[in-house]
C-alpha cells in the first residue's frame, strides 16, 4: 500500500497522573513518513518498568501516558520506502522507536545506548509529538525499530521476549557467556526477566542457580523452569557454602538490595550484571570486588539485531514465556498484582480481543 499520509486517531489506556490508574484515552498518532509501518496491535506484555513510569517513580513522567513496550501486532499499511516488512506480517516493537543513527552506538548496531534514543512511550518523537505505547489499538513505527516475529511463534508468547527475553539474551551474548557450555550462572530474582534468564541460560548449556529471598519459588524454579539449583539468600549457611561458585549472576531485582552477599558467590573474574531499574544508590565495599577481580556491570535491553537473534534462538530451542493473558479492562488489577509479584511470570494484555475501538 502507499505511504501513510494522514494522521489518524487511536484508542489506548493511559495514566493521567502519578496514581498510575489507567483508563481509556483517544489520541492522534504521530505524523508518518515513507519508512513507517502502521500496526494493528494484537497484544502487549506488562513490564515492571511500566509501573515506574506510570507512577513517576523516576521523576520524569509526562501525562497522559499510554505505557507498554512489548508490542506485537499485524502490519496493515506500509510507507513507500519500507523494504523490511509487508502487509500482513506479524511484527514486534520493543522499548526504543528512534535514535540518531550517527553516533558510535548506532554505528555499532547497539542503538539502545544512543544518547538520543527515543522511548516507545513517555518521550517526544522527532515531530514534537509524544510517543505512546502498546496498550492501544494501533501504532506507527519506523521500520528500523520493528522485528519480524518468527513463523509459528504465538504473538502472546513473543511479546515478553521483546523486553524480558532480549534483556537477558544481550549480556549473555555480549560478554561471551552464551558460547561457553557448562558455565555456572545465577539468576537473582524470579520475575518476568528472571524466568526468561533461567530458560535462556539453560538452553545455552549453563548450570543455573536461582537465588531468591525465600524458598517459596523453589518448586517452580526447579520443576517448572528447569533450574539446576536453588539458593535462599536469607540462609547464611547456604550462602556460605555457595561462595566462589558462580561465573556470573544476572541481577533482575528492581528494588534496592545489598550487593555484597551476591558478590561473595562469584568466582575469580565473575560478573554481577545489573538489570533492575533502581532509583536509589547501591552500596558495596571495594575489597569485595578487588579480591576476586570481580566486575559489577550493567546491561540495558538489547538492540534490534540482538532481538532478531534472540527470537530466532527461542524459536529454534522452543523457548516460551510463562504468561497470564488478560484483557485491557483488567490492566489496573494486573499492575497491582505485579507490584506484589503475584504473576507467573509475565502478564500479556490481549489487545485485539479487548475491542478498544468499541470503547468510545
Amino acid at each position: 500500500m502507499g505511504s501513510l499520509e494522514v494522521e489518524r486517531k487511536t484508542i489506548g489506556w493511559a495514566a493521567r497522573d502519578p496514581s498510575g490508574v489507567l483508563s481509556p484515552y483517544t489520541y492522534t498518532l504521530r505524523d508518518t513518513a515513507p519508512e513507517d509501518i502502521f500496526i494493528k496491535i494484537t497484544c502487549c506484555g506488562i513490564c515492571h518498568t511500566d509501573i515506574h513510569q506510570i507512577k513517576n517513580d523516576l521523576g520524569a513522567s509526562n501525562y497522559p501516558m499510554v505505557p507498554g513496550h512489548e508490542v506485537v501486532g499485524e502490519v496493515v499499511e506500509i510507507g513507500t520506502d519500507v523494504t523490511r516488512f509487508k502487509v500482513g506480517d506479524c511484527v514486534g516493537v520493543g522499548t526504543i522507536v528512534g535514535c540518531c543513527k550517527n553516533c558510535r552506538p548506532c554505528n555499532a548496531d547497539v542503538e539502545q545506548y544512543c544518547n538520543k534514543k527515543i522511548w516507545s512511550y513517555n518521550d517526544v518523537y522527532t515531530d514534537g509529538k509524544p510517543t505512546q505505547g502498546g496498550f492501544s489499538s494501533s501504532m506507527v513505527v519506523d521500520q528500523k525499530f520493528a522485528v519480524k516475529i518468527p513463523d509459528g511463534m504465538a504473538p502472546e508468547q513473543a511479546a515478553p521476549l521483546l523486553c524480558a527475553g532480549v534483556t537477558v539474551y544481550s549480556p549473555l551474548t555480549h560478554f561471551g557467556l552464551s558460547k561457553i557450555a557448562g558455565l555456572k550462572g545465577g539468576i537473582l530474582g524470579l520475575g518476568g526477566v528472571g524466568h526468561m534468564g533461567v530458560k535462556l541460560a539453560k538452553a545455552m548449556g549453563h548450570h543455573v542457580t536461582v537465588i531468591s529471598s525465600s524458598d517459596k519459588k523453589k518448586e517452580e524454579a526447579m520443576d517448572h523452569l528447569g533450574a539446576d539449583a536453588y539458593l535462599v539468600s536469607s540462609d547464611t549457611t547456604q550462602m556460605q557454602e555457595a561462595a566462589d561458585s558462580l561465573d556470573y549472576i544476572i541481577d533482575t531485582v528492581p528494588v534496592n538490595h545489598p550487593l555484597e552477599p551476591y558478590l561473595s558467590l562469584l568466582k575469580l573474574d565473575g560478573k554481577l550484571i545489573l538489570m533492575g531499574v533502581i532509583n536509589t544508590p547501591l552500596q558495596f565495599i571495594s575489597p569485595m570486588v578487588m579480591l576476586g577481580r570481580k566486575a559489577i556491570t550493567g546491561s540495558f535491553i538489547g538492540s534490534i539485531k540482538e532481538t532478531e537473534e534472540m527470537l530466532a534462538f527461542c524459536n529454534e530451542k522452543e523457548i516460551t514465556s510463562s504468561i497470564e493473558v488478560v484483557k485491557m479492562d483488567y490492566i489496573n488489577k494486573a499492575f497491582e498484582r505485579l507490584e506484589k509479584n503475584d504473576v507467573r511470570y509475565r502478564f500479556v494484555v490481549d489487545v485485539s480481543g479487548s475491542k478498544l475501538d468499541q470503547e468510545e
